[in-house]
């Protein structure tokens, strides 16, 4: 059994696999497992590049979280951000979002720590048997955007080629800045409306809970979809945007500009996974509100419906 992807899906996947007793590998093209639950360091410092953070409210994911609050993974961050927009500032109160100070992808890694992961290990084909680049093997999960799965896809396997195609994917840029210290207005993090460059800004430091002088900020679909093909030249309009919504006049540095050509689903399948009689099956957050919670849970459905499928198979 092959899943494709470490992200939170694959991993969750996979989990249920073995829990079953079910033999899987996970390929995971990436150098460390995360998928969009990414962050990278920064002169010895993490910052979170993807997922800005992780709700819950299914009681089982609860449990996971509970589990990387008791190893100090995460803890609870905050249940109210601000609002920019046309009429000005706003508090707006909301779900608790839990942050990870070092970083959500440890939490992926955490979970993985005891599953078969290879890195740099580049999927090409899926074909019918199923095979994976040539090899046989009793079923395939591909944990990934859409758009992506449909490329491994051989044109036969219709079921899943449909499936992954039904996706619609938004994108974003992330760009890091490190500013010269903290003189901006308090709050944690902030939706920005009606703008055309920015969606969101988070303040890492208070995220990460260490007081450090660094914003991480998301842009707009529109803006980002502009600029995938050189990133790193629209951090300079990213950083200026930040400056000016939050009147700072003393320039940051630009860390780094993180592409995400498949950032958010915005439209997905029916259920919380896709499995078909080729035994292929897909799972992620498009199966669901693009959410990690949502993730989680459509890769441990599809880990548990492949294993019943692989058992009843052995008789």
């Amino acid at each position: 059994m092959i899943v494709v992807g470490a992200g939170i899906a694959g991993v969750a996947c996979a989990t249920e696999l073995v829990r079953a007793g079910v033999e899987v590998q996970i390929r995971e093209r990436g150098r460390v497992a995360g998928g969009r639950m990414a962050s990278r360091r920064f002169d010895g410092r993490p910052a979170d590049t993807g997922a800005a953070y992780l709700t819950v409210d299914d009681p089982d994911f609860a449990e996971v979280v509970q589990g990387w609050r008791a190893a100090g993974l995460v803890r609870e961050w905050t249940d109210t951000f601000v609002a920019y927009g046309p009429d000005g500032r706003r508090e707006v109160a909301g779900p608790t979002r839990w942050a990870a100070p070092r970083g959500l992808r440890s939490l992926v890694e955490e979970l993985a720590r005891d599953l078969p992961v290879s890195v740099d290990r580049l999927v090409m084909t899926v074909q019918p048997g199923p095979t994976v680049d040539g090899a046989g093997c009793a079923a395939v999960a591909l944990c990934m955007p859409g758009p992506q799965a449909a490329l491994l896809l051989d044109p036969e396997l219709a079921g899943a080629t449909r499936a992954a195609l039904e996706q619609r994917w938004a994108p974003t840029l992330t760009a890091v800045l490190r500013f010269p210290s903290r003189r901006w207005p308090d709050f944690r993090g902030a939706f920005v409306n009606d703008h055309p460059l920015l969606a969101l800004v988070c303040d890492d430091g208070d995220r990460r809970g260490d007081g450090a002088p660094v914003l991480v900020a998301h842009t707009t679909p529109e803006f980002a979809a502009g600029h995938l093909a050189q990133p790193s030249a629209a951090g300079p309009a990213v950083e200026e945007a930040v400056r000016d919504l939050l009147g700072l006049a003393e320039p940051a540095e630009l860390v780094h500009v993180h592409r995400w050509t498949y950032a958010r689903p915005t439209a997905g399948g029916d259920g919380t996974y896709h499995l078909d009689d080729d035994g292929i099956g897909l799972a992620g957050d498009a199966f669901g509100r693009p959410r990690v919670q949502s993730a989680w849970r459509s890769g441990r459905d599809l880990g548990r419906a492949l294993a019943e499928r692989v058992l009843a198979v052995r008789g």
